[in-house]
């Protein structure tokens, strides 16, 4: 077991991927090995307590391989929590986040490594010719609009989940002890110092994915109400303009009343006013109730993840536990 750290970490967060893990492991080792990374690279495969054997997947491939660590998280706390938990564990210089799915190419890793070595902090991947169903580029290219609005991100960038961190963003993420992570708006946080490089996004070597619409809108919400108070703003202003809207339509319908008394009272407009007014209160209490929840998850320390298992030279020396764990 090798002594020295790592140059470059990758981070994999795992979920029914049984069947794919091995094929995964050899196309990583096969890229290292001819970039010349033997021994300076290591492999974080970080099971989010997926339902089929990938922990056991995990288990052989560590065994037989040094440059592989297993993380076993004792429920399923979804991708982002996953990937903190890998984060936690890296020690390269440098670390790299790909999905377990086989779309993103072991091939590019070190494409993204020599960005982040030129001198960017991060290094995000822009697709060429996406494999992702219709709803989910539409559903992308919502997310990205709002980021932009929201979290500052700059124009053009697509915020794909393939991408390489340096250690000074690593150290920035990690420090975060919120319940519910959103990597992109942390690392938007961190630096502006961001590039991108173009890879193909290949078709997903088995299964399906594991991200529908409902956990789609949960990421979305996660991130709109996480990292920005924007939702916050939006609620007071639309508060504020239907306040003097109301006003501005009251003094219209007691002067309409004054100068012509025989005018009949409006149940309809004055139903749907009601409606509307009541809609709106209840979507601004919404919003609050989503920050909420959050604050007060966050102040009952409620855990990113809670490990069960290691294996693989992770298992010699645990580190110290995350923040609210």
């Amino acid at each position: 077991m090798p002594d020295a750290k790592p140059e470059v970490s990758i981070v994999v967060p795992v979920y029914r991927s049984e069947h794919i893990l091995p094929e995964l492991v050899q196309q990583v080792a096969a890229a290292m090995h001819q970039a010349g990374m033997n021994g300076r690279f290591e492999l974080i495969l970080v099971n989010d307590a997926s339902p089929d054997n990938s922990w056991g997947a995990i288990r052989d491939v560590a065994d037989k391989l040094v440059f592989v660590k297993g993380i076993c998280l004792a429920r399923n706390v979804g991708q982002h929590n996953a990937t903190m938990a890998g984060l936690n564990e890296a020690a390269g210089q440098i670390v790299v986040i790909m999905d377990d799915d086989m779309q993103h190419p072991p091939q590019t890793i070190m494409s993204l490594v020599a960005a982040v070595q030129s001198g960017y902090d991060v290094c995000y991947t822009k697709y060429v010719g996406r494999r992702h169903p219709l709803w989910k580029r539409l559903g992308s290219w919502f997310n990205d609009r709002v980021a932009t609005f929201l979290l500052g991100k700059p124009r053009g960038l697509y915020l794909s989940s393939y991408k390489a961190l340096c250690r000074r963003v690593v150290q920035e993420m990690i420090r975060y002890d919120g319940p519910y992570p959103y990597l992109d708006g942390l690392i938007l946080d961190a630096t502006q110092s961001i590039t991108s490089v173009p890879i193909n996004h290949r078709p997903r070597y088995g299964g399906k994915g594991n991200y529908g619409l409902r956990r789609s809108i949960s990421l979305w919400l996660k991130m709109a109400t996480s990292f920005s108070i924007v939702p916050l703003r939006i609620a007071s202003l639309a508060g504020l303009t239907l306040a003097a809207v109301s006003a501005a339509m009251m003094v219209a319908v007691v002067v309409k009343k004054l100068l012509h008394p025989e005018t009949p009272a409006g149940w309809a407009s004055m139903v749907t006013i009601v409606l509307f007014m009541g809609g709106m209160q209840l979507l601004c209490l919404g919003i609050i109730g989503e920050y909420l929840g959050r604050a007060y998850l966050k102040l009952n320390r409620k855990p990113q993840f809670a490990v069960r298992e290691r294996t693989g030279h992770a298992s010699a020396v645990k580190p110290t536990d995350p923040p609210g764990q």
